[in-house]
């Protein structure tokens, strides 16, 4: 598989960074008032943030030069036998953390990216509360960018054991993750646990401030493609229990196996979980 696109990444960028504040700046107009929550089919929560950052990041994306399919969680599904004829596509989650939204912690994203053949290579990463944005393109490094502040690029760190960091779930902490924490720490020092919402666990790890995130449990593919991007540019991985990359669009389910994300040092992760 090649990952060579013919689109200027680089110059995409400063727009994609554009539509995603200006959907972070529609969810905090939302966020700053009342609003009501409902249930999708699936029983995950919905607000009128997710919706009113759909249609700021879908119109906004429809307006570049390059003309591609988007793929929102808040749009309609295209059946498989269209979506496998994409080389080019977008890949959004207008508000990842909705939970998070709605506990009003601060901890949740906007998160975009741009798949070439099943594999992220743009992504941008924003959190509307902080002004924190991470941003990426293949082959031109990740960068983390404070509100107007000039952008600092940041790296996986090399794995340093006995000191393990690990980055995990604010919402999804369950009993697999207590004997993963437990298994290190038979082997190790106890690990160190920085909780935190959303996309932005993948981001700790691609600035260097944790060693993996296991995330064991599903997840569906537009929470992770811009935070993986982000990841990957800084020297990172995100592999399946196998070990594997995540690669995106190749089959009718849009589900994420369970994954790590980690640092720059490759380790068998899922030995702990045994």
């Amino acid at each position: 598989m090649t990952t060579e696109t013919p689109i200027a990444l680089q110059a995409l960028l400063p727009d994609v960074i554009r539509i995603a504040r200006e959907a972070g700046k529609a969810i905090m107009e939302v966020y700053q008032g009342e609003f009501a929550v409902t249930r999708k089919s699936d029983a995950s929560p919905v607000t009128a943030a997710d919706l009113a950052a759909h249609e700021v990041i879908e119109k906004g994306l429809n307006a570049l030069p390059w003309q591609l399919p988007v793929l929102s969680e808040e749009s309609v599904l295209a059946p498989y036998f269209v979506r496998q004829q994409w080389q080019h596509y977008w890949l959004v989650d207008p508000l990842d953390g909705t939970r998070e939204f709605i506990k009003r912690n601060g901890e949740f994203t906007v998160n975009i990216a741009l798949i070439h053949e099943g594999i992220p290579v743009l992504g941008v990463v924003y959190a509307p509360v902080t002004g924190d944005l991470y941003h990426a393109a293949q082959g031109a490094g990740a960068f983390r960018q404070t509100n107007d502040g000039e952008p600092r690029q940041i790296h996986a760190r090399a794995l340093a054991l006995p000191h393990i960091t690990i980055a995990g779930s604010r919402s999804h902490s369950q009993v697999r993750m207590q004997h993963f924490m437990e298994q290190l720490s038979r082997n190790y020092s106890p690990p160190q646990l920085i909780s935190i919402g959303s996309s932005l666990k993948i981001c700790l790890v691609a600035e260097g401030r944790a060693d993996v995130y296991p995330r064991l449990g599903l997840t569906s593919e537009w929470d992770t493609a811009a935070g993986q991007c982000v990841l990957e540019q800084a020297g990172g991985h995100l592999v399946d229990m196998a070990g594997n990359r995540l690669i995106y669009n190749r089959k009718e389910s849009l589900l994420n196996p369970e994954f790590f994300a980690c640092g720059a040092t490759p380790h068998a992760w899922q030995l702990y979980l045994e």
